[in-house]
């Protein structure tokens, strides 16, 4: 925490991302304050109203503010893609942990599975289970987390195999600690940096992979507001109404370049070179 806070103050552009990211978060938090509409209120009479006073984005097929949709899809997206790192954090660094301090028989089911898992194409594979599980936002995290956590795992197990050969774990073997406190107080908060940076830089990937789960129809389902199924609603009007697309897509860029943007400024501030091992 110390060093976040040493971060914040002495690395502008870190500060700068940190205060955009609370912003998307406030936004998606206060969306039902911000948002002039219902966000699922279908108004037929005022279908595909172009952007104005009354509708600054514009209005869907059914007379929808297409700007309250944009204000709720944001918390659709982003209390998603969170949950989606979280679980793909703690899926991966746990089986990498695993996999690399026992090593031995754990080592290699792990590993084969990781194997096995990467020999598909991850977003077909994501793809396929979603399709079996059905069209939600929670199958859609569920799929990409089966797909997504052998990254995790594999850097967790290179780092813990880095450590284990360090003095101070011998030295704990030494004086009897048992497995669990080696894990907790020797092996976890050395691999931790590097392990959140990495979450943090993949923010924005995942939440183009959750978006493009929700696009294909099997992430969230009508008449929910979430930016990748608007841009789904919005293709077949993009000649005639290309605010549809337009504003859920720009809604997605500006959120995927600030986490993006926000990920290597963490991975400045932390610098797991210099923090992971000790």
């Amino acid at each position: 925490m110390e060093t976040l806070v040493n971060g914040f103050k002495n690395n502008r552009a870190f500060a700068v991302t940190s205060i955009l990211v609370v912003l998307l978060l406030l936004v998606a938090v206060a969306a039902p304050v911000l948002a002039p509409y219902d966000p699922t209120q279908a108004t037929m009479k005022d279908a595909f109203l172009e952007p104005g006073a009354q509708h600054i984005f514009g209005t869907d097929k059914l007379g929808r503010d297409c700007f309250s949709r944009v204000l709720y899809g944001a918390r659709a997206s982003l209390s998603g893609v969170l949950f989606l790192v979280a679980s793909v954090f703690i899926v991966g660094t746990t089986m990498g942990v695993l996999s690399g301090y026992f090593g031995g028989k754990v080592d290699i089911v792990i590993m084969r599975i990781s194997d096995m898992m990467i020999s598909f194409p991850g977003m077909i594979l994501a793809i396929a289970v979603a399709g079996i599980m059905g069209g939600s936002l929670v199958n859609a995290v569920i799929a990409l987390t089966i797909v997504s956590w052998t990254k995790y795992a594999r850097l967790a197990r290179s780092l813990v195999l880095q450590i284990k050969r360090r003095d101070f774990v011998d030295a704990a073997i030494v004086n009897g600690g048992s497995s669990s406190h080696i894990l907790w107080v020797h092996i976890l908060p050395n691999i931790l940096p590097m392990m959140v940076v990495t979450a943090a830089a993949d923010i924005g990937a995942l939440m183009m992979e959750l978006a493009g789960l929700s696009f294909l129809g099997f992430g969230s389902q009508p008449p929910a507001p979430e930016w990748g199924l608007m841009l789904n609603e919005g293709r077949q009007q993009l000649q005639t109404a290309p605010w549809l697309m337009v504003f859920p897509g720009l809604a997605i860029f500006v959120t995927v370049v600030i986490f993006n943007l926000w990920g290597d400024n963490l991975r400045d501030v932390l610098d797991p070179r210099n923090n992971a091992i000790e």
